[in-house]
């Protein structure tokens, strides 16, 4: 339905709690248009009528014109008028609005190409999808373009690491000192507060002490153990936010000192950009979104970089779509973690919702204990975490 979006954006689906019967009626002629069939008789003025010109512009036609009207998109193919309508929606919209029409723009009118132009990106209200549709468009980038396309990514890149980045450094430092916690400490490595607690059912009232029957430390060998984390990233052009989110994260868990951590992207060939992790833009740049999936060879470049496997921990990211060879991808994956390679599968890394992926594919890996499932950004510190000590993940629930 072409309205969907469009209801979304008045704020308005199907029905409305307001009150008053007028604006009842102003926000159903924003959602249907004002064609001749949608029966508010509701005229429109002032700031209304320019909002309605921005969505007619964009909503007015996708499979046709809506029934009874004869309006029809009207933001063409020039960067002028374009220009002015991204103006013109950032004006009536908020920013969530403004990203959502944004990529309905690019994916209902063909505009992607406009975006090579630097005033459009100067214009355009940047988030993930956005970068994933730059990314995509890197080989056809003029170099006049391509500084500002760079500054772009780098603005949305900043903004995830600053929402992500302490959480995901805490949550990982945490289950990096649990993983190396020792039962029988020496007493300069005691964790007291951690023995303490788990002490309290041997507390004595009369004397007001616990008994501390089992202490909980850090042994200096077990610190000294580093822990391995592999990426390995699908880029085909389904994954975009899901690289976009993989490469940030990449950067993040690199900063973190007792944890060696490899990117792998991949299409049908892989490429190893974990000597870009100091700058996720630079790795974003280094990918090439849009071709083809093969599993089983980017799994085995990096079963080829273990060296421990019982202290690695191996995500790959990708919606399972093999154009490699299937058994072989099933039998590396069932070999690693035969190995003590922790494996996790995660069909998207994103906040995209439920999606599309490879039924067949993730059954027959989460029949080998590799658990496959969608993840959301903020769920993938807990993910790592619960991978790194090796226990069961917080896998989200289905549907």
């Amino acid at each position: 339905m072409t309205g969907t979006h469009r209801e979304e954006e008045t704020g308005m689906a199907g029905t409305t709690t307001d009150p008053a019967a007028g604006e009842r009626l102003r926000r159903w002629r924003l959602v249907l248009g004002g064609d001749a069939a949608d029966g508010t008789g509701h005229a429109l003025s002032g700031q209304d009528t320019a909002m309605d010109g921005a969505l007619a512009a964009l909503y007015g036609t996708a499979d046709g014109p809506r029934a009874g009207g004869d309006r029809s998109a009207a933001l063409g193919a020039s960067a002028p008028s374009v220009a002015r309508w991204l103006g013109d929606i950032r004006t009536y919209f908020p920013a969530s609005v403004v990203q959502v029409m944004q990529r309905d723009a690019i994916d209902r009118l063909g505009l992607a190409t406009l975006l090579l132009e630097p005033e459009m990106l100067e214009a355009v209200e940047a988030d993930v999808h956005l970068v994933g549709t730059l990314l995509s468009l890197d080989k056809a980038m003029p170099e006049t373009t391509k500084e500002t396309a760079r500054a772009v990514v780098r603005k949305v890149v900043r903004d995830l690491e600053e929402r992500l980045a302490t959480r995901t450094r805490s949550t990982l430092t945490g289950a990096l000192d649990r993983g190396a916690r020792v039962s029988r400490p020496r007493h300069h490595d005691v964790d007291w507060t951690r023995t303490i607690a788990a002490n309290l059912r041997h507390y004595l009232p009369e004397h007001r002490t616990v008994v501390p029957e089992r202490l909980i430390g850090y042994g200096r060998a077990s610190r000294s153990v580093r822990k391995e984390i592999v990426l390995c990233v699908d880029q085909s052009g389904s994954m975009a936010a899901s690289v976009v989110y993989a490469s940030v994260f990449g950067a993040v868990l690199a900063s973190v000192r007792a944890v060696d951590t490899r990117f792998v992207a991949f299409d049908t060939a892989v490429v190893d950009l974990t000597d870009r992790l100091d700058d996720p833009v630079d790795v974003l740049f280094g990918t090439r979104l849009g071709g083809g999936t093969d599993i089983n060879r980017a799994l085995a470049y990096c079963q080829s970089r273990i060296t421990r496997p019982t202290e690695t921990v191996l995500v790959l990211i990708s919606d399972l779509y093999e154009g490699g060879i299937r058994d072989e991808m099933l039998q590396r994956a069932a070999a690693m973690k035969a190995s003590g390679v922790g494996f996790v599968a995660l069909l998207a890394l994103s906040d995209d919702g439920a999606p599309a992926y490879d039924r067949e594919h993730a059954a027959a890996l989460a029949a080998l204990g590799v658990p496959a499932f969608a993840c959301t950004p903020d769920l993938f510190p807990e993910v790592m975490a619960a991978a790194i000590e090796k226990r069961p993940l917080p896998v989200p629930d289905a549907g």
